[in-house]
């Protein structure tokens, strides 16, 4: 039937099966799905074909790290009559997003050096992956590490502030400054997201956000116009 998935003989190797496996690369993710085990490519040399592809156990990992868009190369052996992925290298098409990977590893270096540059290039590429490390590092134990996390997240902007509102309310007083100092320069970007989690938030957060509202500048509303409008920078 036209519906049915392409099946994975249109790839075999050259000379038949390879009972130790061979490299499938693909040039494109189409779907990944960890509950089922199985992941979708397109193949270029195929004329755009799709296939799918069962995933062995140990490569669920590594299959929660994949996204829709990139490139791979795919380890595929046979077992009991079907082709399995055992094991993926990810080969993300944006050279930023490799350089975003990397920089997401050095933010968890031992030597502080690296970690204080990766999370100053974090802050350049603008890679929303980086906000809740970024966050993290905030703790480092080096001020300079802490110093770069601080401008880099102000850098992100209106990404960072989800992740920011917590900490409005931390026990440590540098943590709390700190979050109050980068929402505040971050500016317009954040008063939505400032405005929208004053519906949740309990009475300590909530006058931890409006301190930070009023301190950007925003005149707080009567309530009829609270449930209309959202905040504005004056």
């Amino acid at each position: 039937m036209a519906d049915e998935p392409s099946k994975l003989i249109q790839i075999a190797p050259k000379g038949g099966e390879k009972k130790d496996g061979f490299n499938l690369v693909t040039e494109r993710v189409v779907a990944v799905n960890p509950e089922t085990k199985q992941l979708e490519v397109e193949l270029l040399a195929y004329d755009g074909k799709t296939v799918i592809l069962d995933v062995a156990e140990e490569a669920l990992e590594d299959l929660k790290t994949i996204k829709v868009g990139d490139g791979a190369t795919i380890r595929v052996v046979e077992e009991g009559g079907k082709r399995v992925a055992k094991s993926f290298k990810i080969r993300p098409k944006d050279p930023n997003a490799a350089r975003a990977d990397a920089m997401l590893l050095d933010l968890r270096d031992s030597h502080w050096l690296n970690r204080k540059y990766a999370a100053e290039v974090l802050g350049e590429l603008k890679d929303p992956r980086a906000v809740d490390p970024l966050v993290a590092a905030l703790n480092d134990e080096v001020g300079d590490v802490r110093q770069r996390a601080y401008d880099s997240l102000i850098k992100l902007g209106g990404s960072s502030v989800p992740s920011l509102i917590p900490l409005l309310v931390s026990e440590e007083d540098e943590i709390r400054q700190s979050a109050t100092e980068i929402l505040r320069k971050i500016g317009k970007p954040a008063v939505e997201p400032l405005a929208t989690a004053l519906t949740d938030a309990d009475d300590r957060l909530k006058a931890r956000i409006m301190k930070v509202l009023d301190r950007m500048g925003y005149k707080p509303k009567t309530k009829e116009q609270a449930k209309t409008e959202l905040p504005r920078l004056t």
